[in-house]
């Protein structure tokens, strides 16, 4: 018999467990996180009533596999546009209880006299509440409707983003040892740099490279494909500094970004589950019972800041953004847990080595809690804001009132502030991307060429090499921009034309400062034929037409990739399009509408309809399947189970809407009136049917039924000729509704009712 290795054994009592405690915690309609909790709790050491795993060193290595599945998940469910469009109210919400949230964190932790790593590391943690369990409450208590549960899920977006930074400062802090300024600040230029470089390559290259490759990609080659990209963005986030969540969650983004999104999630998510479920089992499979009785004072202290602190902090950053007093306790009421992000920062720190052992069972034990408590905090928020409301001074009210309402006016950015706001990202993207190519050329490509080709040519190689990569994007920088709308408003006053002049000196120096960086690395050259010879290279690739058709291939290529899914969602329908929300009016609205297949008018053309003039509603759309009609044409039809888009004033699409959703009622015997039955009768001296052929006896056209065959004789059942006549003893089979095959029969001889 072999031996079984102990990891199997492992694995098969992990699984085990787990799935025994989230069909009980499914029963009991409670977050499955807390159900693996559990599960790993009784496979630990710690329970000497259940087996216990055997070969921990393996299963933590799953569990870090786990994490990266569970970032890399997350990040396929973000979209970095997301960040724009969630508005400032989401942004200055986040921030405001992050910040104050760590700060609170730290504090408590030094009130117990913590080290200086566990503290930082216990505000982080109690920083982030939980996506999972929040959406969870939210459905359990039907309030997806409601106004503030729109505005959390967008703080949600936010938290799970700064907590993807704030693993990466507090990994660098700890490697470090240090917490000072100067490193902190290298520390986030460090990775702002990198996350730009990724994100814009990723985009750039991904996409393309997918599409490319479309035809080849079965589900099972998809799969491969997206997790290598995985775990290849993780092992260059290792050799550059990062942890391997980051690297996960960042080609999650960008692979979010393609029309493929979708199906990876699809395909990724049976994966994830797997090592997710390991990942939280093993949470549990590091609390101590003890521990916890010993620290069960921490607890709940920790505990009580949580639910106070969200509450109060939470309700405080929503109300700072501009929000309602009763919207910003529904939102802070919302965040009083810890859940998945508090769990994978305590994992980070046991696997750095600097948390001490009380602190992961501590933050696990609050996170149970917490979650438990979730759904009553929900309900509280309504009655707590009644009572502080009814207790406010009315100076007070008048002036959250007033603040929540002028909050909400729109500010028009000025010429100038659009015209540096597009410089400066411009510049800063490319200025990043060129610097990762003359890094890669002269560390990598320079070494390579002049062991093939040493000496002055395998330089000059390099060189031109180099250039050629960077002209394009040194042309982007040094000209784009300058013929945009606000440039050309701006130039109309000759007030501006010398600060103008100095953004485009600006941008053709830092072209300067790369050419002539790339040249003194691989010749000795002096300072003034240097100069000369990187401005006359600069020349050259302004008046480049070469040069200005790849660049705008270039930005096309990116535009084109970053705007993929949503062109394609808003193609099938699934996203409404740009155009919606801004409408000139706002009483016309674009409304989406599925055609039923029992209106009486399907299948007619537009110009028959006539929903303008008869409800004052205008199609724009029509999405038949994956294919799309837009602006149709009088002659075009309306088919079942088509969408239609309309355009039209609230009180119009009420009013087309009754129309088009039917309000059929049934009679009671409408079912049976139209069951289909199956009858056979024979054709005597008396039947109306005799010497007549299928289609001159009438039985298809006039009763409605169908002849499904004959009986002659001694021959088997047949199907009937249609020009055959019937003879004395046939046995006909018909099959039609209920009523029309009794109107058949009664004109012969009805034998058998089957």
């Amino acid at each position: 018999m072999s031996e079984l290795a102990p990891l199997i054994a492992d694995l098969a009592l992990i699984l085990l467990c787990a799935g025994v405690m989230t069909l009980l915690f499914k029963k009991l309609k409670q977050p499955l996180v807390l159900g693996y909790i559990v599960a790993g709790f009784l496979a630990s050491p710690h329970l000497s009533y259940t087996p216990s795993v055997v070969d921990n060193e393996s299963v933590h290595v799953w569990a870090d596999i786990g994490v990266i599945f569970l970032l890399f998940a997350l990040g396929l469910e973000f979209s970095f546009k997301k960040i724009v469009k969630v508005g400032g109210s989401a942004v200055i919400a986040a921030c405001t209880i992050i910040f104050c949230m760590i700060f609170l964190g730290i504090s408590v932790g030094s009130l117990f006299g913590w080290s200086r790593m566990d503290c930082l590391f216990l505000g982080g943690m109690l920083a982030m509440s939980s996506t999972t369990i929040i959406y969870k409450a939210f459905a359990d208590l039907d309030l997806f409707n409601k106004q503030f549960t729109q505005l959390v899920m967008s703080i949600l977006i936010l938290e799970d983003i700064l907590a993807i930074v704030l693993m990466v400062l507090l990994s660098t802090m700890a490697v470090s040892n240090n917490v000072e300024g100067l490193e902190l600040l290298l520390s986030i230029g460090k990775l702002g740099f990198f996350l730009i470089l990724w994100f814009v390559v990723g985009i750039w290259l991904i996409p393309l490279l997918l599409r490319k490759t479309r035809k080849l990609m079965s589900d099972e080659t998809l799969l491969i494909v997206s997790l290598a990209m995985c775990f290849f963005m993780v092992v260059i986030a290792a050799q550059t500094g990062f942890s391997a969540a980051f690297g996960a969650f960042i080609m999650g983004s960008i692979l979010a970004e393609t029309v493929e999104a979708e199906h990876i999630d699809h395909l990724v998510k049976p994966v994830k589950d797997l090592f997710g479920a390991i990942f939280f089992v093993s949470v549990g499979m590091m609390v101590d019972p003890s521990m916890i009785v010993e620290y069960a004072v921490p607890i709940l202290v920790i505990t009580i800041t949580i639910l106070l602190g969200q509450s109060i902090f939470g309700s405080m950053g929503v109300l700072l953004s501009g929000q309602t007093l009763k919207t910003s306790m529904q939102c802070g009421f919302s965040l009083t847990q810890i859940g998945e992000f508090a769990f994978i920062i305590a994992s980070l720190g046991v696997s750095l080595g600097v948390t001490s052992d009380f602190l992961y069972p501590i933050v696990v034990a609050v996170s149970v809690i917490t979650t438990f408590l979730t759904p009553y905090m929900i309900r509280l928020a309504e009655p707590a804001s009644n009572v502080v409301e009814s207790h406010l001074p009315e100076k007070w009210r008048k002036t959250l009132d007033h603040y929540a309402s002028g909050t909400r006016n729109v500010n028009h950015d000025s010429d100038w502030k659009r015209f540096l706001m597009n410089i400066i990202r411009n510049t800063v993207i490319y200025t990043i991307v060129c610097v990762a190519i003359v890094t890669i050329f002269l560390n990598f490509v320079q070494p390579f060429v002049t062991g093939i080709i040493p000496g002055f040519w395998g330089n000059l190689l390099v060189t031109v090499a180099t250039i050629m990569f960077l002209a394009p994007l040194l042309r982007a920088i040094m000209v784009k921009g300058n013929h945009s709308e606000e440039f050309v408003s701006l130039w109309q006053d000759t007030k501006n034309h010398a600060l103008l002049l100095m953004t485009v000196i600006v941008r053709v120096l830092i072209a300067i400062t790369f050419l002539m960086f790339v040249i003194s690395s691989l010749f000795e050259v002096s300072a003034a034929i240097l100069f000369a010879l990187a401005l006359v290279l600069v020349i050259g690739i302004i008046i480049s037409r070469n040069l200005k058709h790849q660049t705008n291939i270039i930005e096309n290529v990116f535009v084109k990739n970053l705007r993929s899914r949503e062109v394609k969602a808003e193609y099938l329908g699934t996203k409404k399009p740009d155009y919606a929300g801004r409408l000139m009016s706002k009483d016309i609205h674009l409304a989406d509408f599925e055609v039923p297949a029992e209106v009486e008018w399907v299948g007619s053309t537009l110009k028959d309809l006539n929903f303008g003039k008869l409800y004052g509603v205008h199609v724009v759309s029509i999405l038949r399947g994956k294919k799309r009609i837009n602006i149709p044409k009088a002659n075009d039809r309306v088919y079942p189970n088509d969408r239609i888009q309309v355009i039209g004033t609230d009180a119009d699409l009420a009013k087309f809407r009754k129309v088009l959703i039917p309000t059929m009622e049934f009679e009671e015997d409408l079912y049976e009136r139209g069951e289909m039955i199956l009858r056979q009768f024979v054709i005597d001296e008396n039947s109306p049917f005799l010497g007549k052929n299928m289609i001159d006896s009438g039985i298809r056209n006039h009763y409605h039924c169908m002849i499904v065959g004959v009986e002659r004789g001694s021959d088997d059942l047949h199907a009937a000729n249609p020009h055959e006549l019937f003879q004395f003893g046939d046995v006909v089979w018909i099959v039609g509704e209920r009523a029309a095959v009794h109107s058949v029969v009664s004109g012969g001889y009805a034998i058998s009712y089957d």
